[in-house]
């Protein structure tokens, strides 16, 4: 571990002890609170192949090796705990999935109109789902453009009255109402087409370089018209797809803080506040690329101003670049605290910049701020029905793995597992997989735990939990004992040693014992599963077994 990795935690921990709206608890020194429920997104880029893909797709292999680009990003964002993927898939008036509205892009083949031979949308979602993550398609709206280049060109023989010209770059004009029905059917297509799991409007605005005529209001509730003909399109069809955004990162001027003229309510009719407060979105992710005073007293406001709603900051990771910017790691990681501490989540903008490791950023939220998972908040706004508990769950221990199956007919289930009994299902170091989509499972583990199923349906409710209450199948596998002492007898005549070290499946020393007669003293131990090792004169360690301490 590097100097400048260790030197970066130690600066998270304290930074994030200057700006606290609540009070930090620690699980273990210098590591704060997960939630169970958190968003960890991160945009995934489309445009130019920037953060994907980097290769282009004209024969099987093409298509395999671009496959295979994806697949890696996604093992690395999982490894990391994301549980969100935002993936852009309108670009500017072209698409990466087949569309009877608008030609490929070209970030694909290499050439605009011309079709990868395969649906990238599709793989991605199907990829994201095997690993637990959600995906959401990223739709740039209002620009589309270069005004001569494939997408604008040919929206401009579709739709003449609805584009507008700025310098050389083309748009959709908001004020026409064209515009709103286009884009309507648009996420409609997708959301009939695709299992996604969100609509992630982006550049949903007046462009910052339009001379806008009207009265604000009226620019706000043409902005506004378009996301409600959305959300009535998509959620007329799927009530569960989320619908999100990334407006402007300070939503207005604060009373003792000024945006300096860069805000979403009045320099671009973003008025995404009442969006969250009027239903018309589930998820908002501000861009918030500003540090200090600029980014922490609006994190605020947004938090206050959620109305129930899930509000994830977006982060300006690609600061951490020396070619894009001067931030250090601490002001990205002082923000991630900052906002767990608001009941925010956080997005990475943007994918490169995070599995890139700038600064240590990915090593920094896999091993030690995101090193639990967390679960999507639940869309308790839309549904408070708990799905139908599973049943009939079989545990059976082999000597590499566990296998576990259940019934039920839920589309997700989530699996919990601890040394004791019950599971702690509410904890997030018992979550062991999460959006399983089968109803098995199998764990690259031989020891013995407890395990705790619930289903979850398509709104991120989950159901109450199933639970083994006991191990039947693991007998052989672990030691007898009475509840008091445990006869080593054999296990330990070959070996150099007089004491025990005893220890949780998860590495945790919780008692040392002297061995008197081949046995051992467990009564003081908690009911559970644990691990015997012994400790030689050279401070050599063996595994001996594992017991299970129940309940009297």
């Amino acid at each position: 571990m590097s100097y400048k990795y260790i030197s970066s935690i130690i600066a998270f921990y304290l930074l994030s002890f200057l700006y606290v709206p609540q009070t930090i608890q620690a699980q273990t020194p210098g590591i704060t609170t997960s939630p169970k429920h958190e968003v960890r997104a991160v945009w995934l880029t489309t445009i130019g192949g920037i953060d994907w893909p980097h290769s282009y797709a004209r024969s099987q292999n093409g298509i395999a090796k671009q496959q295979q680009e994806l697949t890696d990003i996604l093992n690395k964002l999982k490894k990391a705990n994301v549980n969100t993927v935002l993936l852009q898939a309108r670009i500017r008036a072209t698409t990466i999935y087949p569309s009877r509205y608008e030609p490929f892009d070209g970030c694909l083949s290499g050439n605009p109109d011309i079709s990868p031979g395969y649906d990238a949308l599709a793989f991605a979602i199907d990829e994201c789902h095997k690993r637990g993550m959600e995906c959401h398609a990223w739709v740039v709206t209002i620009p589309i453009g270069k005004w001569n280049g494939a997408g604008c060109k040919a929206l401009r023989k579709k739709m003449p009255g609805a584009i507008k010209r700025i310098g050389e770059e083309g748009y959709m004009n908001p004020e026409n109402p064209a515009t709103a029905t286009y884009l309507a059917d648009m996420c409609a297509e997708i959301t009939d087409n695709y299992d996604i799991d969100g609509i992630h409007l982006d550049y949903i605005r007046y462009p910052e370089t339009w001379n806008i005529t009207i009265p604000r209001q009226q620019a706000r509730n043409h902005i506004t018209n378009i996301v409600k003909a959305v959300n009535k399109a998509v959620k007329a069809r799927k009530p569960w797809v989320k619908m999100s955004c990334s407006p402007v990162g300070k939503y207005s001027d604060l009373t003792r803080y000024s945006s300096y003229g860069w805000n979403a309510y009045q320099k671009v009719c973003q008025d995404a506040q009442a969006w969250l407060r009027d239903g018309l979105m589930d998820q908002i992710y501000p861009m918030m690329y500003f540090r200090g005073n600029q980014f922490y007293p609006f994190a605020d406001d947004w938090a206050e101003n959620s109305y129930g709603r899930t509000v994830v900051p977006g982060l300006g990771i690609y600061f951490l670049d020396p070619k894009e910017g001067k931030w250090k790691i601490e002001d990205v990681t002082r923000e991630m605290e900052v906002s767990r501490n608001l009941g925010m989540g956080h997005a990475y903008f943007r994918s490169h910049f995070f599995t890139e490791n700038k600064q240590g950023i990915y090593d920094i939220a896999s091993d030690f701020i995101d090193r639990l998972p967390a679960l999507v908040p639940p869309m308790t706004w839309q549904s408070k029905t708990k799905p139908e508990i599973p049943h009939d769950m079989r545990v059976n221990y082999n000597n590499d793995h566990t296998s576990i199956k259940w019934q039920g007919s839920a589309p997700y289930y989530n699996l919990y597992s601890s040394d004791t009994f019950p599971v702690d299902t509410d904890a997030p170091c018992n979550l062991v997989a999460q959006r399983i989509q089968t109803n098995k499972i199998i764990i690259k583990t031989s020891s013995p735990r407890f395990y705790a199923l619930r289903a979850m349906d398509r709104y991120g409710i989950e159901s109450d939990a199933v639970q083994n209450y006991s191990l039947p199948k693991a007998e052989s596998l672990l030691i007898d004992n009475n509840g008091r002492k445990i006869e080593l007898k054999d296990k330990v005549k070959s070996l150099d040693t007089k004491y025990v070290s005893i220890e949780t499946v998860q590495g945790c020393i919780v008692a040392t014992s002297r061995i008197v007669n081949s046995s051992i003293d467990i009564s003081n131990l908690r009911p559970g599963i644990y691990i015997i090792r012994s400790i030689d004169r050279n401070g050599v360690s063996h595994r001996i077994g594992c017991f299970a301490k129940r309940m009297s």
